[in-house]
């Protein structure tokens, strides 16, 4: 048999059959210049600031959501009618999700204010991207039919389901890997039995857990839950990313304010600094190393602020996190004491004195029924002699347990930390 096979931590072999039509579709679309810049934005961002062995890419992810996909595809396939076509978008919908990430993943969307799914859509549909050119090469049809499960407007809605929902292959894989390469055990669920136990509600058009597989979901949703918890927002993680966002709001209004920040000409990134309006190909040019070159740049910047900020980034010099245990109604005059007490010590505070609201990504949340679309929440088999489709949480206590946890934390220069710990404690 005709293959390629990549060698992959979390999953051992992934093995892609040439020999196919399908096949070659999705080998074309890995060696497509949108999907190999994935190799360059890593999948956890700055959480090698926590964990050092986070050095994963969205590269490998992607591969791995691919992989899991087509696992479930198959394992559908033997009881459900799945015809090629679809089988086809699902595949690349799962393969592509991720190439409209920006820089250091969510990072640079929350700077300049872009939704990643939008421009994976916009990759898809583009005339002048490789990923469009090769999907319409496979079908004309195909790149509509790929953007529509992207944007979860797909029929049947459970191929969208599968990419983008509370129980989906990318969330299975992201799980596992980001517990594998940061060394820490809590996002470890039992994959192959969850796989082993889905199912179609043909009448309702979503995928549901069987009886046998709901404390395999109880143990996924687990996972997340630790998983956000100790990892996704991690006070050193949070921190860095809150030293990145202030030193590039700096770069920006500095060069907003006519003065002279360096950039490297003609880039796409001098573009994000003189807020330019960026096309789709500017998007795709930039990955985490031009954000990084010109970070290492401005650390000889005549700007004391943003000389500082970057020579924090660069040399791991974060920002203490402190946790707000306090009664709500007593934050808010220990924030505003902060605040004046970094001013007096002479950072400014804009950039040197930064609230963490971790509910801000709602994105890495572990299980959220109220508010979401029907067929986006989970659904199991409630019993056996006589089995009902119900949402988890209706069935599940350890579910119901883990729900309404809310984070709330204060970051300052760390050698000033002395003062604030003794207004924290007056």
């Amino acid at each position: 048999m005709s293959e390629r096979i990549y060698r992959d931590p979390v999953h051992n072999i992934i093995r892609l059959r040439t020999n196919t039509d399908e096949g070659q579709l999705m080998v074309r679309l890995i060696d497509s210049f949108e999907f190999q810049r994935l190799r360059r934005i890593k999948q956890l961002g700055l959480a090698l600031y926590t964990y050092q062995g986070a050095e994963h890419s969205r590269f490998a992810h992607s591969l791995g959501v691919l992989h899991l996909m087509t696992r479930v595809l198959d394992r559908l396939g033997e009881t459900y009618r799945i015809n090629d076509e679809d089988r086809a978008a699902a595949r690349a919908a799962a393969l592509l999700h991720d190439i409209g990430h920006g820089s250091f993943s969510h990072v640079m969307e929350k700077v300049l204010g872009f939704r990643h799914e939008a421009l994976t859509v916009q990759a898809v549909l583009n005339e002048e991207t490789e990923v469009g050119a090769i999907l319409r090469d496979f079908s004309p049809a195909l790149p509509r039919r790929v953007a529509e499960i992207v944007e979860g407007k797909f029929q049947p809605a459970y191929l969208s389901h599968l990419v983008s929902s509370q129980l989906d292959v990318d969330r299975m894989d992201y799980l596992l890997r980001d517990s594998l390469m940061t060394g820490a055990k809590y996002g470890i669920f039992d994959l192959e039995w969850i796989i082993n136990a889905l199912a179609v509600d043909e009448a309702a058009d979503r995928i549901y857990v069987t009886a046998r597989g709901l404390y395999a979901v109880e143990e996924y949703i687990q996972a997340r839950y630790y998983m956000f918890r100790q990892v996704y927002y991690h006070r050193t993680l949070r921190s860095a990313e809150a030293v990145l966002r202030s030193l590039l709001r700096r770069a920006l209004e500095l060069t907003e304010a006519g003065t002279d920040v360096w950039r490297a000409p003609h880039t796409a990134f001098e573009k994000v600094l003189r807020r330019q309006t960026l096309t789709l190909a500017d998007h795709l040019e930039m990955d985490d190393s031009d954000v990084l070159f010109h970070v290492k740049q401005w650390q000889r910047a005549d700007d004391p602020v943003l000389r500082d900020l970057s020579r924090r980034f660069v040399g791991r010099v974060l920002f203490k996190a402190i946790d707000l245990d306090m009664p709500e109604d007593e934050r808010p005059d220990f924030i505003n004491a902060v605040r004046a007490r970094v001013a007096s010590l002479g950072f400014a505070p804009e950039y040197y004195f930064i609230e963490d609201h971790a509910s801000d990504v709602p994105y890495y949340s572990y299980y959220t029924p109220e508010g979401a679309d029907a067929k986006a929440r989970i659904y199991v088999e409630d019993g056996y002699s006589r089995p009902r489709v119900r949402e988890i949480s209706e069935v599940s206590e350890a579910v119901r347990g883990l729900r309404g946890y809310r984070l709330h934390r204060v970051c300052f220069p760390a050698e000033i930390k002395d003062e604030i710990y003794a207004i924290y404690h007056s």
